[in-house]
């Protein structure tokens, strides 16, 4: 064998038996945790550290046009788009019993991919997160007023293709100085095809997966309301809460991963 053939295969055997994957026991469910919008995968740092530790495969990947992905925002960048992402990596991981967590807006990305990858998933968790019904957009379920001021945003600094924050830390429950700015520096333009494509489901809400709503109940998001007073009127949920704010993988990242882990039990 070749001394670059070489190279090539010791490569190969690091990959598969990296950090990640030498420290999950084959007992313990993998996670993967979607981020909501303007995020990324960085907002996971703490709880996903606390899983790994625990002896859990974990995953938390950036969606396409946010975090570390920025430079690929364009107007094609869409809730299909989102949805891809995490059905891809589901796939090209080969995961299995996955217990799929959703903060915010990707409550809705994990009902789309319990719509198409349902045969890879243990469960889903939404964490103060948004749901919709089949056939409405993001922004068919917000204020007027909501609408019209994130699209006077998008139109006066995204080009048309991405909306900034529109709201500081602080609005996420995030008060604390060192992750008011952690979060302030990290937060990308969320893009603006995931606002205005319909969620299509060919089946029920989570397709018969168990699902759980993980209610934050420090200083609430009125857009957020609606969904929560479904999820309560509906006896398939099961329900938790955390006192804490809407970044509660931020502001109580212990607290979450312990809630995180009982549910996976």
């Amino acid at each position: 064998m070749q001394r670059r053939d070489l190279f090539a295969a010791g490569l190969a055997a690091a990959s598969l038996t990296g950090p990640l994957r030498a420290s999950a026991r084959s007992d313990s469910p993998p996670f993967v945790l979607v981020h909501g919008a303007w995020h990324g995968g960085w907002c996971w740092k703490h709880v996903a550290a606390s899983l790994r530790a625990a002896g859990h495969l974990v995953f938390t990947p950036t969606l396409t046009g946010l975090g570390e992905r920025r430079h690929l925002l364009s107007p094609q960048v869409n809730l299909d788009t989102h949805i891809d992402d995490i059905v891809n990596l589901l796939e090209y991981e080969e995961l299995e019993d996955v217990v799929l967590v959703g903060h915010s807006y990707a409550g809705i990305v994990i009902s789309g991919v319990a719509d198409r990858a349902r045969a890879r998933l243990r469960q889903l968790v939404f964490l103060d997160s948004l749901l919709l019904e089949s056939g409405k957009s993001l922004f068919s379920d917000f204020p007027q007023s909501v609408v019209d001021q994130r699209l006077k945003t998008i139109r006066e600094t995204g080009a048309g293709v991405g909306a900034a924050p529109a709201l500081p830390p602080s609005a996420f429950g995030v008060t604390a100085a060192a992750d008011a700015a952690w979060v302030q520096r990290r937060m990308t333009p969320q893009p603006v095809g995931t606002y205005l494509q319909p969620l299509q489901l060919k089946s029920s809400l989570g397709n018969g997966l168990p699902k759980t709503y993980i209610e934050c109940t420090a200083d609430p998001i009125a857009t957020l309301e609606p969904t929560k007073a479904r999820v309560r009127a509906d006896a398939g949920w099961q329900t938790r809460k955390l006192a804490t704010g809407h970044d509660a993988m931020v502001t109580a990242p212990g607290p979450l991963s312990a809630l995180l882990r009982e549910l996976a039990a």
